[in-house]
């Protein structure tokens, strides 16, 4: 096979050799056929030769020390391979060529290698890395491979960070830190624990953070270790310096013994207990136990007094049996705190006659008990069972007495069903309902009516009552009582089945409340508070259903929102998602103690579901938060199934075991979460600053034109949330009342001062207050707890003449030793107001829902860039870490390093924080002072900024 090898330069040369050659090599084919048969008058035409294809293309490669590194490349079908680094051709004598057949497609398969040393690298001058492509020739033209970037490989000695040692106490959450020495290529870190490496795929107590810290979720006794972290390249392997940590456990006292007894017999003595620090006993330079190891106390023994004989009585009268008596007690004085009795008889008998009679015996009765004689015996026994059988007989008529007078009750309730179908009720006995039941209802379960319904008693069935009814009865007649009744609708069935109501359509979608019957054999059962669905109250809830694109939940009017970022939900999977606020006569509220009700009480489900990343709730709050120092202790409360509150996150106290992040700003919060369910924010002053509640005051009177004499006004005091000012609004939409005046802030102290109201200035000549006395309070109490809504007060007013229309007054409404307000009132009471809403002037309203992209702000492309450049952890810090800094989210970042993306959940709080007012600027700015200039000219073109 004939080789041709062509150097740079002599581009000419070759070429002509080429065509000498070919020209050779037609007429020694020519003359080989000629000798042969005749040739035909025409071939057929070769295939054309195809491009270069690479079969393997040069990679990436480190030089390690002095030692070069190889580049290799392979292409089929090639006439010649050459390498070209830094835009430059390699010398044709550096190059070492192989050439094979491909056996199966039959073409000349070329593989070039080149030694790229040190030297070559150092000597490159620019911004640009040292880089080689290799290009290949064939007759229908040129191909070039990928490039392939040559980089010195190295790796610093020293550490950016070692990590310390430490003390801490048992269960405690321990932080390592650890920045590797700078590196070509980047280090990997190992965490060694006594030379040992730590696996947290195999202990879960242990987490390796993407910036290579270790965290100890909870220190064991066990986790007492050296701790080193290793940083390895292909150049050299590094050891930090060795961080000790000690667990320690500080001693605990056991319980104390039982007092001891007193070690005086008789009079004054000391009694002692003991205790033992070993509770758990103090290991590893553990503090001891404070307080003292044992106690000892007074004690008094009272002495104990043997028992003295009296002197003996006078001698009795000579009986029949020719003896008399004598006796003595034991009394002189009476065996007390255990002392001995007397010893000896307590009677003696002897002959009165001197001899005699014939029975000349002494009769000693010792102080002691004697049988009863058999005849005694047996008439005790006849008596003790007539007494208990008499008993019995007496409780039987009892029993039989109070079962007839119960029947005679029973039958006199009776009332005939035929009757209540024609709703030509006969007289009965209807039982009204308790209001004082002490068993609140489940917070989100639907109430049971059957409790305030009234008996029928029948053969059959019955309207069960609930279990404290009063026993009062009142005479169901032709009363208004029974008004109702003829819209409803009684059908009976079987003996195995429950009763059913018919409700008219005005009642039935009453707070999506159900009216049920029950039949007698289910009077004994427990309700089921669980298998129930939430009530969704027009206004106050909102639905969609999403899938893997995501979108947001929104309640108008109210600052409640649930964002539900791309990827949460399985792709493929589609969930009906709802937000509900939960209305407060139908919920149980989750403070307790000193604790108040900061923020509406929002179920979000459905519960139980599988998310992939967390979603953002966002609730109002009207906690004054402007003070320089911290005045509260907030914490986010969740509902279980069983009704009750659990306590999810304090602020300011989170853990590695915290479910949930909460971000707090003046006026709302937003809660990143990985759990559907009920949440609620409360809080309680932290000392020794009292905190401060946000109120806001709305004064309201009746819808004019006004037709009576009588006027009133009522000044509400309402927390300083929307959902709050819109509950309100709604209720005095339904009474026919107006706002007069925006509603004003209030700063309400925990200082258990109540809320003053007082009018002034009325015009007497016209106007007459009803108010006997000079103001009216709210008490501290029921502002504060917020479990009392809404409250308000209201001034009764009458005019002299329906003449009169001009009303001017003041309002004053302050807290005792507080801050306060003045309304000040002038209006017409027949000029019929426009309708006035803060709600709609306070900015947009927002759709209730949005679903896929368009309810995001930040496009999935440059999102997706942002992730990709600041996911990454940098030595100089310029990552993730920055950006929650920069943006304010940065109260606790280890939430975010277990992430799989942090920088993904940083947009996603950063969209929930901004759905009002969410342009690009503020977050291009916070990259621009990263200077991530590469991410801003994405959203340079790609986004609206």
């Amino acid at each position: 096979m004939l080789r041709v090898r062509m150097r740079r330069g002599e581009g000419v040369g070759p070429l002509v050799l080429l065509l000498l050659v070919g020209g050779l090599v037609s007429a020694a084919e020519s003359s080989d056929y000629s000798e042969a048969e005749v040739l035909p008058d025409s071939f057929p035409s070769a295939p054309a030769e195809p491009l270069p294809e690479f079969l393997l293309e040069p990679e990436d490669a480190f030089i390690v020390k002095n030692r070069p590194v190889q580049l290799r490349c392979r292409a089929s079908p090639a006439t010649q391979i050459y390498f070209k680094c830094n835009g430059e051709w390699v010398n044709q004598n550096d190059h070492v060529t192989r050439e094979s057949l491909d056996q199966i497609t039959g073409l000349v398969v070329r593989e070039v290698d080149i030694s790229v040393s040190r030297t070559q690298v150092e000597e490159l001058f620019g911004l640009e890395d040292y880089w080689c492509q290799c290009v290949a020739w064939s007759s229908a033209g040129t191909t070039k491979s990928n490039r392939a970037y040559v980089r010195i490989a190295y790796l610093r000695k020293n550490f950016e960070q070692e990590p310390l040692g430490r003390e801490v106490r048992l269960e405690q959450e321990v932080l390592l830190q650890c920045r590797p020495p700078e590196g070509m290529p980047a280090a990997e870190v190992d965490w060694l624990k006594n030379e040992d490496v730590i696996d947290p795929s195999q202990d879960s107590n242990f987490l390796i953070t993407i910036d290579h810290d270790l965290i100890i979720k909870q220190a064991r006794l066990s986790d007492t270790a050296n701790y080193t972290c290793v940083a390895r390249n292909v150049v050299a392997r590094r050891r930090s310096s060795t961080a000790t940590l000690i667990v320690y456990v500080s001693g605990g006292w056991s319980s104390w013994t039982e007092w001891s007894e007193c070690n005086a017999r008789c009079g004054r003595g000391w009694q002692r207990r003991t205790r033992s620090c070993t509770n758990p006993a103090p290991l590893n330079g553990g503090a001891f136990c404070e307080g003292p190891p044992f106690q000892r106390v007074t004690c008094t023994t009272l002495c104990p007094v043997d028992g003295g004989w009296t002197d003996w009585a006078k001698w009795s009268a000579c009986g029949t049996e020719c003896t008399h008596w004598r006796s003595r007690e034991c009394q002189a004085p009476p065996p007390r705190n255990g002392g001995k009795h007397c010893s000896g008889s307590m009677m003696e008998s002897k002959n009165c006659t001197e001899g005699l009679c014939a029975r000349n015996k002494k009769i000693s009765i010792e102080h002691a008990s004697h049988p009863l004689a058999p005849g005694m015996s047996v008439a005790v026994y006849a008596g003790l069972v007539g007494a208990l059988l008499l008993c019995v007989i007496l409780v039987l008529c009892v029993g039989v007495l109070a079962y007839r007078r119960r029947c005679r009750h029973l039958h006199g309730d009776i009332t005939d069903s035929s009757s209540a179908l024609t709703a030509a009720f006969h007289p009965g006995n209807y039982k009204p309902p308790r209001q004082d039941n002490p068993h609140p209802l489940h917070p989100s379960a639907p109430p049971d009516l059957t409790a305030t319904a009234g008996t029928f008693r029948g053969p059959l069935f019955s309207l069960q009552q609930g279990v404290n009814d009063s026993p009062h009865k009142i005479p169901m007649t032709t009363s208004p009582l029974l008004d109702p009744l003829p819209s409803l609708k009684i059908k009976v069935y079987n003996a195995s089945t429950l009763s059913s109501l018919e409700l008219p359509a005005d009642m039935g979608s009453c707070d999506g409340e159900i009216l049920s019957l029950k039949s007698v054999s289910t009077m004994g059962r427990e309700r089921d508070y669980h298998s129930h669905t939430l009530s969704r109250e027009p206004g106050l809830s909102t639905s969609a259903t999403m899938g893997n694109l995501g979108g947001r939940l929104t309640i108008p009017n109210t600052g409640v929102s649930l964002l539900v970022p791309p990827g949460t939900i399985p792709q493929g999977k589609f969930y009906e998602m709802y937000l509900i606020i939960n209305k407060w006569d139908k919920t149980t509220l989750p403070s307790e103690g000193s604790q108040t009700v900061l923020s509406p009480v929002v179920s979000c489900g459905p519960s139980g579901m599988l998310l992939n990343r967390p979603v953002v709730l966002t609730l109002p709050h009207c906690a004054q938060l402007d003070t320089p120092t911290p005045d509260w202790t907030l914490t986010l409360k969740t509902q279980t199934h069983q009704g009750a509150w659990e306590e999810v996150l304090t602020v300011g106290e989170e853990t590695l075991s915290s479910p949930c992040y909460l971000q707090l700003e003046e006026e709302c919060c937003h809660v990143l979460m990985e759990q559907l369910g009920t949440y609620g924010l409360v809080g309680q002053s932290c000392p020794p600053q009292p905190a401060c509640k946000r109120l806001q005051l709305a004064l309201f009177a009746p819808r004019a034109p006004c037709l009576s004499l009588d006027y009133s006004l009522r000044v509400y005091c309402i927390h300083d949330t929307p959902h709050a000012l819109k509950e309100v609004l709604d209720l005095e939409r339904s009474l026919g009342g107006v706002l007069l005046d925006d509603p004003k802030p209030l700063i309400f102290k925990d200082s258990y001062h109540n809320l003053r109201l007082s009018i002034h200035d009325i015009p007497h000549t016209h106007w007459r207050s009803k108010l006997l006395a000079k103001y009216q309070e709210i008490p501290f109490y029921h502002i504060w707890s917020g479990s009392q809504r809404p409250l308000h007060c209201t001034f009764s007013l009458e005019r002299g003449s329906l003449a009169v229309s001009q009303i001017a007054c003041k309002i004053c409404v302050r807290q005792v030793e507080g801050e306060g307000q003045i309304f000040q009132l002038h209006t017409d009471i027949q000029e019929t107001l426009p309708p006035h809403s803060p709600l709609l002037s306070g900015g947009t309203c927002l759709p209730s829902s949005q679903v896929g992209p368009f309810a995001f702000r930040l496009p999935d492309s440059i999102r997706q860039k942002i992730c990709a450049s600041l996911d990454a952890p940098s030595a100089r810090g310029c990552d993730w870490r920055l950006l929650a800094r920069s943006l304010g989210f940065d109260r606790y970042l280890n939430y975010f390093a277990t992430k799989p993306s942090p920088t993904g959940v940083l947009l996603d709080l950063w969209e929930a924080c901004h759905q009002a007012d969410a342009d690009l600027v503020s977050l291009a700015t916070a990259l621009e002072e990263m200077g991530k200039s590469e991410v801003l000219v994405v959203m340079t073109t790609d986004g609206d900024c």
